[in-house]
């Protein structure tokens, strides 16, 4: 019964948005039927899981990332407060960027994982400017958005493809996209004349000591994302950029967390994932770019 109740639960949530889907298949609008079903005008349904989100996948997809990768890193977000100063950074971002007289914010959050990045930032927006906050995350993982649907309510979460989303044009203020992969053509679609895309990408320290130690070669040692914030400022008219670097120490719980939440452990040695197991504490660099860019007129 419990199952149950977060499935009608999370229905007569989205209930309330409704209006920002189009159908995956036809594109056509969509609506909530008997708090069970996501279904468009040419009767083209996807049901609630029990968990409370929603798939709105055509085929299915494979993925490496697995539910203990998730939760891994919802324990190194929520217990560990790993990236809680990248969190007030984006949110102080949107204060700025955002324009003020909207009365609901609307922030999509694409590759959104486990959740956590998304639920801390409204959590912030909607405390720092008494905005109603409406927030909807997507990842193409199952397994990571069954553990957000678990862990947060009154958020939106769906199991989507960045490359055929599931909304109609125009639907958002913000659009996240944090360490994860990018379709700039859906999110120029997808955003609001006067919205803001926020992309996260890393800078040559992030996770230094970890693929120090992880990898012997230059190369694997050293990351650039020149290409990434070039691609960006082409496709996006340039707002603003900042870095965002810091030193995060970490306990011996949190260190099995990070190297289970990361895919650089993919590429590397068994011996050398477990040396870095070994330590009792490190220190971690957080090392980051926030980007922020308008539609182009």
């Amino acid at each position: 019964m419990l199952q149950e109740n977060k499935r009608i639960k999370s229905a007569k949530y989205v209930s309330n948005f409704e209006t920002i889907f189009a159908c995956p298949i036809c594109n056509l609008s969509m609506k909530v039927l008997e708090f069970k079903s996501l279904i468009c005008s040419n009767n083209h349904t996807f049901d609630f899981a029990k968990q409370g989100y929603i798939n709105l996948t055509t085929h299915s997809v494979y993925t490496k990332y697995s539910k203990g990768l998730f939760e891994a890193r919802r324990k190194l977000i929520t217990e560990g407060a790993f990236f809680e100063p990248l969190s007030h950074a984006i949110a102080k971002v949107m204060h700025n960027h955002v324009v003020k007289t909207n009365e609901t914010i609307s922030i999509l959050d694409t590759g959104c994982g486990e959740g956590s990045h998304l639920s801390n930032i409204c959590d912030i927006v909607s405390s720092d400017s008494y905005k109603r906050v409406v927030g909807v995350g997507i990842d193409i993982s199952k397994e990571g958005i069954m553990v957000a649907s678990k862990n947060y309510t009154n958020k939106i979460w769906a199991v989507a493809d960045l490359a055929n989303t599931p909304f109609k044009n125009t639907q958002f203020d913000v659009i996240l996209n944090i360490l994860s992969p990018s379709n700039y053509a859906e999110f120029k679609r997808m955003l609001k004349a006067d919205g803001i895309v926020i992309k996260v990408v890393p800078q040559s320290g992030y996770l230094k000591e970890l693929r120090e130690h992880l990898f012997h070669k230059p190369e694997k040692q050293n990351y650039s994302n020149a290409d990434t914030v070039e691609r960006f400022n082409e496709s996006f008219q340039f707002v603003d950029s900042s870095r965002l670097s810091y030193t995060m120490n970490i306990n011996k719980p949190l260190i099995q967390s990070l190297v289970q939440m990361t895919t650089l452990t993919w590429t590397t040695t068994e011996e050398r994932v477990k040396s870095f197991l070994n330590k009792d504490s490190a220190g971690i660099t957080v090392d980051l770019d926030i980007l922020i860019g308008k539609n182009t007129i």
